[in-house]
């Protein structure tokens, strides 16, 4: 016999209490009363909340009369049955759930079927989640795109690969909408040759937010996405996609990436500054003493970016071979050589820094780069190393260094995912009397202005993973404090429509890599009176 007969007369604290014990219990003698009670409810909030999962727990224990249920005229018990068997992984309710689907025109309710049957890994109706591809209700959509990512279903490719060209035509390409966001995640993972040659193709998509996906997909999937971005690391690739393709070789940091950058370099590519940055900087974010050689190569490039980028790979990888090299370009006197000093003063690369250290003149020009500098990170980094040096040349030089100061009253934030940059963005804003702030992602940026920290410039990248710099300037000029301060875009970008959207975000400036510092300097100090 049920414990609920005559529950409606029973005092508000026993009706908790027998609710509670059949929730326990999950007795199928009680489902009849309980159905009572849910579908003419007592009008008590918590007792009627209580109800619910009284029936959810007694349902749980019981597929058939939950599978029978689903045929209910009462809306929110279908609803409920719906959930639950999805949640528990009733089997029996697929044939029932898909029909429902396939018949129901409200996309809510076919929302809550799909996810039921996607909870369920009903395979056998990968038809109608295929049918719902292209479904006008962005969740319902967005949902099938994501459970055929899921199971691997190569006949989909055909019908995702539209959704995200649909998003570069010219009339869509400001906003990337959900259904793009889940294309490309479910085409990364169903990961055929198809799929991967179309993802790669869209490393340089028009909208950012969309590049950033893929960057992301493209290094979650690690080395097995090496293959299909050697494509567009080729001779006459375009430089924008060589940029992308580089930076995920480098994220990714797998071995058979560090070939293709090689290659690049070795049989010269691409001439242009920026591409050759991104790849000595993915060279050495990988991080093998098979690079080491194209890095030291590349102390040869004019390019004081390239230099940076070169001595902060290097400086992971010092040994004595890497160490005579660099004392026969210093040695050798003129501008590479003040190049390279300024360069691992710049790029705090200490490792370097003492292993060139007790080199004579070179050891005295480097000590006066280190005092020269206006910046108190590398003051303070070279007076920890000096002391791991020890000696009384090191000690005399420690006192040469002057004590930690405030750079100045105004403050900067500088946001990009290359450790080089910031560096350089530390160096030229602390020679010019800002205190530098700085962020390796616009999350991380975001996260200052959210803290209420007060900024006179910020200087950011345009791509990044996270948060890329467009989504950073749109989110800050809604921030109080941010709406009209001085906003610098750093870039690579050679299409317009790429500038103007970044206008339209809120953008102040720009300046194109490769760039020389005094060139950041002027547009900083134009900005900023």
């Amino acid at each position: 016999m049920s414990s609920l007969i005559g529950f409606r007369e029973q005092s508000f604290l026993d009706k908790i209490s027998i609710l509670n014990e059949v929730s326990v219990g999950k007795d199928i003698e009680d489902l009849e009363p309980l159905l009572d009670l849910f579908q003419n409810p007592l009008g008590d909030t918590s007792v009627d909340y209580m109800v619910v999962s009284a029936v959810n727990g007694v349902l749980s224990s019981d597929e058939v009369s939950a599978v029978k249920l689903l045929e209910s005229e009462n809306g929110k018990l279908k609803t409920l049955c719906i959930r639950l068997c999805g949640e528990y992984k009733f089997e029996t309710a697929i044939p029932v759930l898909s029909a429902l689907a396939e018949q129901t025109k409200d996309s809510d309710l076919l929302f809550e079927l799909l996810t039921s049957l996607s909870k369920i890994k009903a395979e056998e109706v990968i038809d109608l989640f295929r049918a719902n591809l292209a479904n006008e209700d962005d969740l319902v959509s967005s949902m099938c795109i994501e459970v055929v990512g899921e199971l691997k279903d190569e006949s989909s490719v055909g019908m995702l690969i539209p959704i995200v060209e649909r998003n570069n035509e010219d009339a869509n390409y400001e906003v990337c909408d959900l259904t793009t966001w889940k294309a490309v995640e479910a085409l990364t993972s169903i990961g055929n040759e198809a799929s991967m040659n179309f993802i790669v193709e869209n490393l340089h998509h028009r909208n950012p937010t969309v590049r950033r996906i893929v960057t992301d997909c493209l290094t979650a999937l690690g080395v097995t996405a090496v293959p299909y971005l050697q494509k567009a690391i080729a001779p006459g690739a375009d430089k924008d996609d060589m940029i992308l393709a580089a930076n995920v070789l480098g994220f990714i940091g797998d071995k058979s990436g560090l070939e293709v950058l090689m290659d690049a370099i070795e049989k010269d590519y691409s001439t242009d500054s920026s591409v050759k940055y991104a790849i000595y900087e993915a060279i050495g974010n990988i991080g093998t003493m098979k690079g080491v050689v194209s890095l030291i190569d590349g102390l040869d490039n004019d390019d004081e970016l390239i230099t940076l980028a070169v001595l902060t790979g290097l400086d992971n990888q010092v040994n004595s071979g890497v160490v005579k090299k660099m004392v026969e370009m210093v040695g050798s006197g003129g501008s590479k050589a003040g190049k390279i000093i300024r360069a691992v003063v710049t790029a705090k690369a200490l490792n370097i820094f003492e292993g060139l250290y007790n080199e004579g003149k070179i050891g005295r020009f480097m000590m006066n780069a280190v005092v020269a500098s206006k910046d108190p990170e590398v003051h303070e980094a070279f007076r920890s190393k000096l002391a791991k040096i020890g000696g009384e040349v090191a000690e005399a030089d420690i006192a040469r260094l002057p004590e930690i100061v405030e750079t100045g009253s105004k403050k900067a934030l500088a946001v990009d995912d290359s450790k080089s940059m910031l560096a350089l963005y530390r160096s030229i804003l602390t020679n010019i009397g800002f205190d530098p702030t700085i962020a390796e992602n616009g999350q991380e940026a975001y996260s200052f202005a959210e803290m209420g920290e007060e900024f006179d410039i910020v200087i950011t990248d345009m791509n990044m993973p996270v948060m890329d710099g467009m989504e950073l300037v749109s989110k800050l000029r809604m921030t109080d404090g941010f709406e009209a301060i001085p906003i610098i875009m750093v870039t690579t970008e050679s299409e317009v429509s790429q500038l103007e959207l970044a206008k339209k975000t809120g953008v102040t400036d720009f300046i194109t890599k490769p760039f020389t510092p005094e060139q950041l300097k002027s547009k900083i100090e134009q900005l900023v009176s």
